[in-house]
């Protein structure tokens, strides 16, 4: 069992959005929701073919934090995010 078996099983125990989201709300800072919705948005525009230099500005971030998901989207990650692509 990895460290992120607990919140894995407790994400998809949610039946709900209203229950998902007061989980969310509960776990995480203002800021962690933000990044969060940040780092999708990042993968959503890698996976439309964006420039990763375009991403990094458009979203003021730096080009390594685009290049960190780009680097997850090579090894498979966000799998999720590829079917609604």
């Amino acid at each position: 069992m990895t460290e992120i078996d607990d919140l894995v099983e407790l994400i998809a125990s949610a039946q709900d959005k209203d229950l998902l989201a007061d989980l969310l709300l509960g776990l995480t800072t203002s800021k962690e929701r933000n990044e969060f919705v940040q780092r999708i948005e990042i993968i959503k525009r890698l996976l439309q073919g964006e420039p990763q230099a375009k991403i990094a500005k458009d979203l003021g971030v730096g080009v390594a934090t685009v290049t960190r998901g780009s680097k997850e989207l090579a090894q498979g990650r966000f799998k999720i995010l590829r079917k609604v692509a």
